[in-house]
């Protein structure tokens, strides 16, 4: 809920727009031209800035956010484009590391929707735009208004088709790729690879950990040298966390944007070294095997926030949860997916640490896979479930279940829901 009356209004004239986040995916337009028209109409806003675009299906937001931590470190002016957001809009445009203020995505966002109503009036491509183009027009604006000098820019889905992807990013990242929106982008790695790497444009680097050996590296590999992009490679160790698998792909960008001649204000290039324990902390974002205890009858109960919704993600989330003694035992897990997730997938891999599982709707999100239908998918892999729609309920009832089992509580499987329950946890 927004705060600014200006906001509100041009969120409103915003939500009356096509919102592929909400939608069945499957119906998606094939094309850049209306993003174009719409950055061509508003002076080029994406030129004002140099970027980093990021893509990848898991951690490509935790990325963005170390490479603008280290900059705004650097002494330089940065921002960062994201997306979805958990809670509030203005999660998805940030300032050294700091939301922007409701006014001035207001003012942005007013100005772009302004534009918009032009182009409809004039029957140029630009009428065709969508929410996301919408906003992500109004994020480059702020960047701009800002001076911004460098941003890290995060696709919203896939890649040579993103909205963001009218930006010039001179490091484009590719963190890992697994299958997901396969009815968009492919049923293969490799073909899910080939929408992912048309972020990279002649000129830029490529910054990556997939081999090139590997099914989804091949792809790309071929597109750099077809474009004559050298390809940095990051290898870290089987045995990684997620969050030094992200520090390590954040670290080869600031490497390579040291190379490239960038500094920081004391004169000195850029370089992994500037991600400490500052910068990583400084990073961190909400969601993201996020813990707070609650009060469960007197007994005080571990919950964990994540919003994992493939199964390669959620191996690593509770593997690397798993390294704290309170988190090594089985948990239950409060969980919603949307309709083109891999839901067997998901719940194999959920299977194997929850004692229980509560499925769950959260309101609004007409993608959702309905609990019921959840439930009895789960009791087809033998794992205990419950269906519960309303996601207030679902959690209480986690609770319950956890602390009857001296367990702990997982939410996961959609950064909504993991937004509905953070806030109505907040003030426990």
């Amino acid at each position: 809920m927004v705060e600014n009356q200006e906001l509100a209004e041009a969120m409103a004239r915003l939500d009356a727009l096509t919102d592929w986040e909400q939608r069945p995916r499957k119906f998606m337009r094939v094309g850049l031209e209306p993003m174009q028209d719409l950055a061509e109409r508003l002076g080029r806003p994406q030129q004002a800035f140099r970027a980093v675009h990021v893509a990848g299906t898991k951690g490509k937001g935790s990325v963005s956010a170390l490479i603008e931590a280290a900059l705004a470190r650097a002494g330089l002016k940065a921002g960062r484009y994201a997306s979805p957001h958990v809670e509030t809009v203005t999660e998805r445009v940030t300032l050294q590391g700091r939301e922007v203020d409701e006014a001035t995505l207001a003012r942005a966002l007013t100005q772009a929707l302004d534009v918009y109503e032009d182009a409809r009036r004039a029957r140029t491509a630009a009428a065709e735009a969508t929410w996301f183009d919408l906003l992500t027009a109004a994020a480059f604006l702020v960047f701009g208004e800002a001076g911004v000098e460098w941003a890290a820019v995060e696709v919203g889905l896939g890649g040579r088709l993103d909205s963001t992807n009218v930006v010039f990013g001179e490091i484009a990242v590719i963190t890992n790729i697994g299958l997901e929106h396969t009815e968009i982008l492919g049923e293969t790695r490799a073909l899910i690879a080939r929408e992912k790497v048309g972020i990279l444009k002649a000129g830029a680097v490529l910054v990556t950990t997939l081999a090139p050996d590997d099914e989804a590296g091949r792809v790309i590999q071929a597109r750099a040298d077809k474009l004559g992009s050298p390809v940095i490679r990051v290898n870290p160790d089987d045995g990684a966390t997620i969050e030094e698998t992200n520090v390590a792909l954040a670290g080869a960008v600031l490497d390579q944007l040291g190379r490239k001649g960038v500094a920081g204000r004391d004169g000195r290039p850029l370089g992994a070294t500037m991600i400490d324990a500052e910068t990583r902390a400084a990073a961190r974002l909400v969601g993201r095997m996020e813990r707070i205890d609650v009060d469960a009858g007197g007994l005080r109960l571990p919950v964990v926030f994540d919003g994992a919704h493939v199964p390669f993600n959620l191996a690593a989330v509770l593997r690397d949860l798993a390294r704290a003694p309170d988190l090594a035992r089985p948990c239950v897990a409060v969980v919603a997916l949307a309709s083109d997730k891999d839901a067997a997938g998901f719940l194999a891999e959920l299977q194997k640490r929850a004692s229980a599982v509560v499925f769950t709707e959260p309101h609004g999100a007409s993608r959702g896979r309905p609990a019921s239908e959840l439930a009895l998918l789960a009791a087809s892999l033998g794992l205990r479930s419950e269906a519960e729609p309303d996601p207030q309920h679902a959690f209480r009832r986690g609770v319950e279940l956890a602390a009857e089992g001296r367990a702990w509580l997982l939410v996961t499987g959609s950064l909504y829901l993991v937004g509905a329950l953070r806030r109505s946890t907040s003030g426990r």
